[in-house]
């Protein structure tokens, strides 16, 4: 607007200067005689007018310049201010999406260790190099959970463990499913997950990092395993709970496929807070039935608990039976069974006594002989939440028949370990 207020200024004073100069050659012409302005001084008003349109132009292109200018900075101040508004709308956007990320993911460990000394004799050639002692780490469970929305979720657990006795270390993934929990009574489970059986009885028992429960000890069962499962608990107060699992039956080490699957379920009814009842069972070829050769005997187990656990006490008794579960690919059949009993008493805040007994029968068809006795007893100190330190004494007693040397005897291999366990939890 300025601009063109001074253009027409300019314009108009231009035209006067015009007019000024036109006007004095004819008043020149009739009046030769008197002569009134010189037309020198005429000219040097020209020339001046002249000289200050100049300035005034000059002037005028300065004006316009910064005016381009600035509009040119207006621009850039413009799309620069754009840009910032949309790189933290995006910055904004990015630690929103990763805040929801961090808070629907939780990271947790589990380590049982021990530092102990073993003396094991075989009844036929003295000690055994299993004797000695040593440093174990039997587990360290590293877990990542993450919850997409309100129904479904996904878990990864792998599973660390080394053995003093026979010097390797490994390195599996125990669990890997993803879940949709629909309500209590439903949640299902797709991938590698916690069996009916092994993990439920571990919960009322409470000392797996000390030893492991009867049926997983003598690996009458897998604690996790590929497939689909579904549980939850029914009724009021949650009074009934239930488990079933469709598996490879391998185990969670060897996801391999066969020609069927296998099933695990469990029922249990809590009479009282606290309490439970439990049966379950097994059925299936543990993963050794395939097309190029088939299972000859289907391996079955069945079941049964009854245990009480609160904050100061903890008592229960589990029995299975087994049929042909090590004799799935063998034309003999065999049955096994066994029992287990458990108790514990908090003396103090953060001290427990504990002591548990065990007794199988490996084989009550081919081998009569064969059966194994554990037992252990010891005393839990809570060093602080989430770490516990227990000493404790164990014993157990093996048998088998052997034929070698003739004649043909009860080979006997016994047992004692006594030391420091733990577990670490976070």
């Amino acid at each position: 607007m300025r601009s063109k207020l001074i253009a027409v200024a300019i314009a108009a004073g231009l035209g006067v200067t015009s007019f000024t100069v036109a006007a004095a050659p004819a008043q020149h012409k009739s009046h030769k005689s008197q002569a009134t302005a010189p037309a020198p001084a005429v000219n040097s008003e020209v020339e001046l007018l002249k000289a200050q349109l100049a300035q005034l132009q000059a002037k005028v292109d300065s004006l316009e310049q910064r005016t381009d200018a600035q509009s040119d900075i207006n621009v850039s101040t413009g799309q620069a201010v754009e840009k910032a508004t949309n790189v933290t709308a995006a910055s904004s956007k990015t630690i929103a999406s990763l805040e929801k990320a961090i808070n629907n993911t939780k990271l947790s460990g589990k380590m049982y260790f021990d530092v102990t000394g073993i003396d094991q004799k075989n009844s036929d050639t003295g000690k055994t190099n299993a004797s000695g002692v040593g440093t174990d780490v039997k587990r360290f469970y590293f877990s990542v959970d993450h919850k997409f929305n309100d129904i479904w979720s996904a878990n990864l657990t792998t599973d660390f463990n080394y053995s003093s006795s026979d010097k390797t270390t490994n390195l599996f993934v125990k669990k890997a499913y993803v879940q949709g929990k629909f309500n209590d009574a439903a949640v299902l489970r797709i991938g590698s997950a916690d069996m009916p059986w092994i993990p439920f009885v571990e919960n009322y028992y409470g000392f797996r990092y000390v030893e492991n429960t009867v049926t997983d000890r003598l690996h009458y069962g897998n604690s996790a395993d590929w497939g689909m499962h579904l549980g939850g608990n029914i009724g009021a107060n949650k009074m009934f709970d239930y488990a079933v699992s469709v598996v490879n039956g391998n185990g969670y080490k060897n996801p391999s496929r066969s020609k069927g699957v296998d099933v695990e379920g469990r029922v249990g009814f809590k009479p009282m807070d606290n309490m439970i009842v439990a049966v379950g069972a097994y059925n299936g070829h543990r993963g050794q039935d395939f097309q190029t050769a088939s299972a000859v005997n289907t391996a079955q187990r069945q079941d049964i608990m009854v245990a009480y656990a609160d904050k100061t006490i903890r008592a229960g008794a589990e029995y299975f039976t087994a049929k042909n579960w090590n004799n799935v690919t063998s034309p003999l059949t065999d049955k096994a069974d066994g029992y287990s009993v458990w108790g514990s008493v908090a003396v103090a805040d953060d001290i427990s006594l504990f002591a548990r007994y065990d007794n199988t029968k490996l084989s009550k068809t081919l081998d009569h002989s064969a059966k194994d006795t554990y037992y252990n007893f010891g005393v839990e100190y809570q060093v602080t939440k989430g770490f516990k330190l227990a000493a404790v004494w164990k014993h157990e007693d093996g048998d088998k028949s052997v034929s070698a040397p003739i004649p043909p005897h009860v080979q006997t291999i016994k047992t004692n370990e006594i030391g420091i366990w733990g577990e670490v939890k976070f």
